[in-house]
Order: structure tokens, then C-alpha cells, then sequence
């Protein structure tokens, strides 16, 4: 079984907007949300899941969808306040954006970038006291043949986010068309509201995890307070790899608010411990996804 790979991903803004430790994604707060990401690879982690500085449209636009504008600039600088200081991995989040508008991204040389493999039909309202943010674009499989090919030239790894087995559907067509090269990262993404949801439930994630082809790499995303550390602590088990941080679910136990995320980095750290699992550090997280070695700059 590979070493844990732990993923931080640390912003809450839209997810949970009550969460008043998460800081807006604002230009002004590029640094002092890079330190967050720092004190997450600091504890543990190896990917930094960057939602970088940006902005989601307030309405359904033109063309059907309903997606994020980014800041490029901003998002250069809390990249290189990161790696200034770590050699942790660099995920570039945010696939509910439109393509066009990532490739600049990818000219800042992120290691990873995440494509959803599946419509984004995403419906969060944690506290019913709070307007739904939602999140609306169909990705087709000609879209996905294309992100394959734009980021394989500017030398970035897709992560492919799979939020119901359709998304396995693309991931294994891709696979057979020979577009997607292993070995494969990806995603599972449970009790994400909306559209694309997969219930918090073990079977679910059995059933996800029996529903993947060979030479893939899976991580688990649970946005759930009350099933989040059970559902982790399975796929510790199971050989996967995790995701924490203000995105998924802010709670360190039910009720119980963290004040960083860094503590929740702490928490998973401690719970792969409990079970025997070692910490991938992010040379061997690397090595694992398939990620050339990064030269410091």
C-alpha cells in the first residue's frame, strides 16, 4: 500500500459561507491565504488544492453556465508566496471555470490542474438561513478531449474530479482513446449537493472505488460534518488518499468549528497513524501521481 497523500484544500467561501476563520478571496488576501496553504504542507499535506483569487457569476449567463472568474494575477501571487517557502505540490482547483479561461492559468506552471469529468450541478447551502450558491455547466466528452490535450502541452497533470460514475464513464472512454496516460488521478467526490451527488454512505464509496479501471490513483472528497471522518478514515483503509480543509467539511468534530486548517491536516495526520498508514511526503506524493521532480526556482 503507497504512503497517504493528504490534499488541503482551503477555502470555504462558497461551501460554507458561515465559516468566519476562512478568509475572502480577495487580492488583498493572496498572501495570508498562501500562509494558510503553508501551514497545511507544514503539517502534513503534499497538494495544495488552490481556488486562488476569484470571483462566481451571479447569474446563469449566456451560454448556460454559471462558473467562476479568476484573477490571474492574484493567482500567480499566492502561488509563488507558496513555493517560496514549500515544495509542496501546486493543484490549481476551480474546474468550475471555463477552459479559456484556465489556459492562462496553466501558463504559471501549476503540477495539477482539476477537470470534472461530469456536469457541474453543484447546490451548496450548508445553513438553510443562507442563499444557495449554485454552480451550473454541462462538460461534454469533446471538452474533455480537449482539456487533455491543452494541458498536456503546457506539461500540467489533469486531476479528473469524479462526482458520480459517469465521470468513471469519461475517465475510462479517455483511458481507451489513449488521451488519458497513467497513471490516473482522481478525485471521488461524496455528499456534494446538487445534481452530481453520491450519497455519504460506505457502499457509495465501495461502489465508486469497484467502478475504477486499473492504473488509477483515487483520493476522496466528503463534504459532510456528520460522515466525513468515517468516510476518510474507510478510504485510509481501503489504500486511497484523502482530502481536507475548509472546503469539505470545516469541522474537526461535529459542532466543532477549527480555527485553521492546518488542524484538520492535524486530525487526518493523526487518524492514517491510528491505522498504520504512513504520511507520503510530497517527493513521494510525486513519485506516486507521476509528477516530475520540481526544481526550485
Amino acid at each position: 500500500m503507497d504512503k497517504l497523500i493528504i490534499t488541503a484544500a482551503c477555502d470555504s467561501r462558497v461551501s460554507y459561507p458561515a465559516n468566519h476563520y476562512c478568509l475572502p478571496s480577495t487580492r488583498e488576501n493572496a498572501v495570508a491565504i498562501a500562509d494558510e496553504y503553508v501551514r497545511c504542507l507544514d503539517a502534513g499535506a503534499s497538494i495544495a488544492h488552490l481556488h486562488g483569487i476569484r470571483a462566481l457569476e451571479a447569474e446563469i449567463q449566456e451560454d448556460g453556465k454559471k462558473l467562476s472568474r479568476l484573477d490571474v494575477d492574484g493567482w500567480q501571487e499566492m502561488t509563488a508566496s507558496i513555493r517560496d517557502r514549500s515544495d509542496g505540490i501546486i493543484q490549481y482547483g476551480i474546474a468550475g471555470a471555463r477552459l479559456e479561461d484556465r489556459v492562462p492559468l496553466m501558463k504559471l506552471g501549476p503540477d495539477m490542474m482539476s477537470v470534472a469529468f461530469n456536469s457541474h450541478d453543484e447546490y451548496f447551502q450548508p445553513d438553510p438561513s443562507y442563499p444557495p450558491n449554485a454552480i451550473y455547466s454541462l462538460h461534454p466528452l469533446e471538452e474533455l478531449r480537449e482539456y487533455t490535450t491543452v494541458t498536456a502541452e503546457h506539461g500540467v497533470k489533469m486531476e479528473v474530479e469524479s462526482f458520480h460514475s459517469g465521470a468513471l464513464w469519461n475517465l475510462r472512454r479517455l483511458q481507451d482513446e489513449g488521451l488519458l496516460p497513467g497513471p490516473v488521478w482522481t478525485t471521488l467526490f461524496i455528499d456534494w449537493d446538487g445534481g452530481s451527488w453520491t450519497p455519504p454512505e460506505e457502499r457509495a464509496l465501495q461502489f465508486m472505488v469497484d467502478s475504477l479501471p486499473a492504473g488509477v490513483n483515487w483520493n476522496v472528497s466528503v463534504m459532510s460534518p456528520e460522515r466525513h471522518w468515517n468516510l476518510l478514515a474507510m478510504a485510509i483503509g481501503m489504500g486511497g488518499h484523502i482530502r481536507v480543509g475548509y472546503e469539505d467539511n470545516p469541522y474537526l468534530s461535529p459542532g466543532e468549528l477549527a480555527d485553521s486548517n492546518a488542524r484538520l491536516v492535524d486530525k487526518a495526520v493523526q487518524l492514517a497513524t491510528l491505522l498504520g498508514r504512513e504520511i507520503a511526503t510530497p517527493a513521494e506524493a510525486r513519485e506516486i501521481i507521476g509528477l516530475h521532480t520540481r526544481v526550485p526556482a
